[in-house]
């Protein structure tokens, strides 16, 4: 049954958490030094969470922080250093990590970069976008499964894109498109919620994906101003309560491996109308196939567990 909620697509973040209490509960969100991500940081601490900001400009963050103590009142918040198209940062991340973790907000990406490798050999941004997350989630589980949390990842519209494709992810062959690279890497970020939802359900880890809309963001640095028609542009309070939503509101308790728009549960594009902002909240059905979800973990798995080596 499609999970709706009393908001929208003018929800703003704050609204999501009024009357939510998080005391005790620990949040790690990546790439919250900017965007989408500060407002998400700032929503789950006014709630009363713990929560931490993982970037790779530790200056920014810190500077990011001190506004957000200063805002909310939580003086429970703090910063690490991440960069996620660096596996072994990623790992430096995960071994400093101690306790229970109860929300993961993977929230952290780039969109239609110049081609670049990282130093894997990978695209950079099915490394940034996925691997990079993956493998911090993957690290992070057994602080996930302590006490039963919350994974938000974030897809994007842009999935529409482009399927993962398995014969040739890192664009090896085909010559390189970086919005095709871009659709690609965020189908992969709502196949990881499907799959990360059926392995990981005995453990009390619910996971999803959200799409958080059209926001003027740094996510734009790469292709310029946003297309889409002034109706169909966020804040970027508004663009981050999708993501507030899966990783602290109650009217999602028990709900996992779904895909979210404008805090609520995405119908499937089955055929496009041709005007593609009317059917941004929409999910293509490669993104939740669970056939593909699970091929996607066994190869990204691989990937990362090779490189480890």
């Amino acid at each position: 049954m499609q999970r709706i909620t009393p908001f929208g697509m003018r929800t703003e973040a704050m609204e999501i958490v009024r009357g939510v209490d998080l005391k005790g509960r620990r949040a790690l969100i990546t790439g919250a030094a900017s965007g989408i991500g500060i407002e998400t940081a700032k929503a789950l601490a006014s709630a009363g969470a713990e929560v931490v900001l993982a970037v790779r400009n530790v200056d920014a963050g810190q500077k990011v922080a001190g506004e957000l103590v200063k805002a909310t009142g939580n003086k429970g918040i703090s910063v690490m250093r991440l960069d996620l198209a660096d596996q072994k940062s990623v790992r430096s991340l995960v071994v400093s990590w101690q306790g229970p973790l109860h929300i993961l907000v993977n929230n952290a990406g780039v969109m239609a970069s110049p081609e670049a490798r990282t130093a894997e050999g990978w695209e950079s941004q099915f490394a940034t976008n996925h691997l990079g997350h993956f493998s911090l989630a993957l690290g992070l589980y057994p602080a996930l499964k302590q006490e039963g949390a919350r994974v938000v990842s974030l897809s994007s519209s842009g999935h529409h894109l482009s399927p993962v494709v398995f014969e040739d992810i890192h664009y090896t062959i085909r010559p390189y498109d970086p919005w095709g690279a871009y659709g690609q890497a965020k189908s992969a970020n709502a196949l990881f919620a499907v799959e990360a939802a059926r392995r990981w359900a005995s453990d009390g880890i619910f996971a999803n994906a959200v799409m958080p809309g059209a926001i003027k963001t740094n996510l734009q640095r790469y292709s310029g101003e946003l297309k889409s028609p002034e109706a169909y542009w966020k804040t970027a309070g508004q663009g981050a309560a999708t993501s507030v939503l899966a990783a602290a509101s109650p009217l999602l308790d028990g709900v996992s491996g779904r895909y979210f728009a404008d805090c609520n549960e995405a119908e499937p594009i089955t055929r496009s109308s041709g005007n593609r902002f009317d059917e941004m909240s929409l999910v293509a059905a490669w993104a939740t196939d669970p056939l593909l979800a699970e091929r996607l973990w066994d190869v990204s798995l691989a990937m990362v567990e090779k490189k480890a080596e």
